[in-house]
């Protein structure tokens, strides 16, 4: 028997929309191993570029040593996440390292933070918190890395 305490509320409309699509990639090659950029203008324009008034947007660092989130735009807290992260995947001799490679703190990171997110659009605009900013995060700088943009709606 179907739950009647729930309610749905459908605001699209009956006639059929193509869903489109629209792709745009960023390029990143920071000068520090660490870096965290605010890239939430350069979604927002992604997002202009596409037309689309009512969907999502995919933001989604494309190597395993870098991260997205979405959270507050503050130095201070910035810092503090920074600081967690070196706590809990400190850069230290890790197995990873066998290979050749100094970088498995980064790997770990990027596993805490993640390396995506999906944002809504409604009526066209990012449907963020009021607080909420998009960040690419950096773990393993000072090489070229890309971030993809992924604007799905119609």
């Amino acid at each position: 028997m179907p739950d009647k305490s729930l309610n749905f509320i459908n605001t699209s409309s009956d006639r059929k929309r193509a869903v489109r699509s629209h792709t745009e990639y960023l390029t990143f090659n920071t000068r520090n191993k660490r870096d965290y950029i605010n890239v939430t203008t350069r979604v927002e324009e992604a997002l202009r570029q596409s037309s689309i008034q009512e969907g999502m947007v995919l933001v989604s660092a494309m190597h395993i040593t870098a991260g997205v989130w979405v959270n507050d735009a503050d130095d201070g807290l910035l810092q503090d996440i920074d600081d967690w992260l070196e706590k809990l995947a400190p850069f230290a001799n890790y197995r990873h390292h066998r290979s050749g490679e100094t970088n498995g703190d980064a790997h770990l990171k990027n596993l805490l933070v993640g390396h995506q997110v999906i944002i809504p659009v409604t009526a066209g605009k990012l449907d963020l918190g009021p607080w909420q900013q998009i960040y690419y995060a950096e773990f393993d700088g000072r090489r070229s890395k890309r971030v993809i943009i992924k604007v799905l709606g119609e």
